[in-house]
């Protein structure tokens, strides 16, 4: 049984996706808050899986409430929940730890394939974002094909691989018993070798191409 948790300041989208959730085996609403104060004491309460969090709670910050969970609760996967669309909160989003990015307007189709997927350890991003993101792209880098990946040395893989699971270059590191800057000599060769650039070039590469590394 998948344990959710969704934290929204809207009484009636709350009970719209308890409805929902609740409608499939093997997933249950185990509670509901409305502010960070009563999110922070319902993740520490009732142990969920995954926590559904609204960026805007009212004078809250759900980037705040992501990022407290990812260090209060690790193993809690958030999914950030959202009406915006901007490319910083996305970036913001990630960096805070957040495993799931769903837009508001994709919400009933995307919310339940969210929970799937990063309960499963996985990452979700609506299709809708990650089209918007990828014309941007287009616009800003030359992308790399899938075909670029031969180019890179097995732990050049491994390094992509474990940046598409969100970890930091210092958990890498740990990961795989080398040193942080190691880790950093071993991102700039792969965005070279991908002919990638930006800040987060890396990182989007790494999730649309999870499946193959």
């Amino acid at each position: 049984m998948t344990r959710v948790l969704i934290i929204d300041d809207h009484p009636i989208f709350r009970q719209g996706l308890r409805h929902l959730i609740e409608s499939v085996p093997g997933l249950c609403v185990v509670g509901e808050a409305s502010d960070l104060t009563g999110a922070a004491q319902q993740l520490a309460g009732l142990q969920p899986d995954v926590a559904i969090i609204d960026l805007n709670l009212g004078t809250d910050s759900g980037l705040d409430l992501v990022h407290r969970c990812h260090e209060m609760k690790p193993r809690v996967a958030a999914v950030v929940l959202t009406m915006h669309r901007e490319e910083s909160l996305f970036e913001g989003a990630l960096r805070a730890g957040a495993a799931a990015y769903v837009l508001k307007e994709n919400a009933s189709e995307d919310v339940l394939l969210a929970i799937r997927s990063v309960a499963a350890g996985g990452f979700f991003l609506s299709a809708s974002l990650k089209e918007f993101l990828g014309r941007k792209d287009k616009r800003d880098t030359a992308p790399a094909g899938p075909t670029d990946l031969t180019s890179l040395t097995p732990t050049e893989r491994r390094v992509l691989r474990l940046i598409g699971t969100n970890l930091t270059s210092k958990e890498i590191a740990h990961e795989l018993c080398i040193s942080p800057r190691t880790v950093d000599s071993h991102r700039a060769h792969i965005c070279e070798r991908l002919n990638l650039r930006g800040a987060q070039s890396l990182l989007r590469f790494a999730l649309e191409h999870r499946a193959l590394l």
